[in-house]
Parts: C-alpha cells; structure tokens; sequence
C-alpha cells in the first residue's frame, strides 16, 4: 500500500501497548526529543518522542511552565495540577488520565503525559451515544466534581486508537475556590452509583496519596476531601441550579 507524502511526514506514531506503569517509568526516565507544537493549545505545548535505550520510542505532550500564560486566578505551575489529577484518578482506580509525569524537559520543567492516538472528530457529544461509554462519564463527572474542574470541555474527552477513554487537559482543577465548569450533566441529581461510592469513601479513609499532597496546597488538600464528603454524603451526582456551570465553548 502506498502512503501519502502527508501521512508519510505525519509526526505522530502508533503508540506501542502499554500498561500505564510502564508508561510512567518510560515517560520519567527517557530523553524528549521536541517534534513541534501541539495546535489548539493556550499554552506553549509540544509533542516529544520519549527514547530510552531498551524500549519503543513512545510520544508525549509536553507543557513546560514557562510556557503558560499567567492567570489571575491561578497561580503557575498548572502542570502540578494535571499531575495531581493523574494520581488521584489512579489512587480512586478509575484510570481516566493519561500518564503524566513531572520532567525537567527542554524549556525546563513542565508535565509530560502520554500521547493518546485518538479521532479528533470525536468528542463527549458524539461519545455519550454509545452506552457502553456512560460507567466511565459518570467516574469522570464525579471525578470532576471532587477536583473542581474549571473546564471540562467535550473535546477534552478522547477515543484512545486502543479503545479506552481518556480526560485530558486537568491543568485548570483543583482550586480551593468552588469554580466547577463541565459539560457532563447528564447525571445531575441521580444517585451514584455504589462502586463509585465505595472507592470515594477509602480515599477519604486512607487520605490524600503524597503524591497528590506533594502537588497541591493545605487550602487545596483540605478543599478536595471536603468535596469529596460532600459528594457522597448527598450520595447523588451534582447538580447546577443556576445554569451557569459550562466551560466556553462548549467543545
């Protein structure tokens, strides 16, 4: 089969099957290699081959923090908090985030998370179709409400090429403040599910991991447990009395 000179200069690889621990352990250890920026992005933010001597090159989404742009309501070092939301995610069991990693990179130091392959003309509202999708929505639409996510677009939600689900973008989370912003509402007021119940109620058993207390601060700690009460105290998933709790755009 021939291929085109434009998908023949395409930067982007297939990605070799990973679980996310050896993903992590790769994305820490090996060499970045800058391919370019990522379109769409605020931000400075750039796709990287990861080398390392004794494995496939895997790819990367770099955010150094001298590439952000400051916010009045944020303070920098935004890579922090996708960080966090990794680890969270890990720690509840419910494997939303990429891999992402802290790295000292070519512009310094920033987050580095795993490339997902995916259809950029699919999103959350051509996603939330399919059913068999609507256990992991309601994990992530609970998921953002324990980490306050301001932004939760529907093109922040991608089709991983290996079939799996995946929330990228977490950057602008956590904030001690109660600013949630997403487009998952499809829930609102229903009674969670037990499982995620179960899994929310050990985290507040066993603490935050440090991990996640390493990232963020006593405010934002002690802001995420009491959010994470609150959630499965109503035992519901959230609602939005006012209407006014959806990111711009939409997708």
């Amino acid at each position: 089969m021939t291929t085109s000179s434009a998908e023949s200069e395409s930067p982007f690889r297939a990605r070799p099957a990973l679980s996310d621990e050896v993903a992590v352990g790769l994305l820490c250890r090996g060499e970045l290699d800058v391919l370019g920026r990522m379109p769409w992005s605020s931000n400075m933010t750039f796709l990287v081959d990861v080398h390392t001597p004794d494995a496939p090159i895997v790819q990367g989404v770099y955010k150094p923090v001298e590439g952000e742009r400051p916010l009045w309501d944020f303070p920098a070092g935004l890579h922090k908090r996708e960080i966090a939301a990794f680890e969270l995610s890990r720690t509840l069991g419910w494997n939303l985030i990429p891999p992402t990693v802290n790295r000292d990179g070519p512009f310094g130091e920033g987050s580095v998370q795993l490339y997902v392959p995916t259809d950029y003309d699919e999103h959350y509202f051509t996603l939330r179709e399919e059913p068999a999708h609507h256990p992991w929505f309601q994990r992530l639409c609970a998921f953002d409400f324990i980490i306050n996510s301001t932004d939760r677009k529907g093109g922040h939600i991608l089709l991983g090429d290996d079939g799996r689900l995946y929330a990228i973008d977490n950057g602008l989370a956590f904030h001690d403040e109660f600013k949630l912003r997403t487009v998952i509402w499809e829930w609102a007021g229903e009674p969670l599910p037990d499982d995620l119940v179960a899994d929310v109620a050990r985290l507040l058993e066993g603490g935050l991991p440090a991990a996640v207390v390493d990232l963020l601060s006593g405010a934002e700690q002690e802001a995420l447990l009491t959010r994470a009460g609150t959630l499965i105290g109503r035992g519901r998933f959230p609602t939005d009395p006012s209407g006014r709790r959806h990111p711009w755009p939409l997708v």
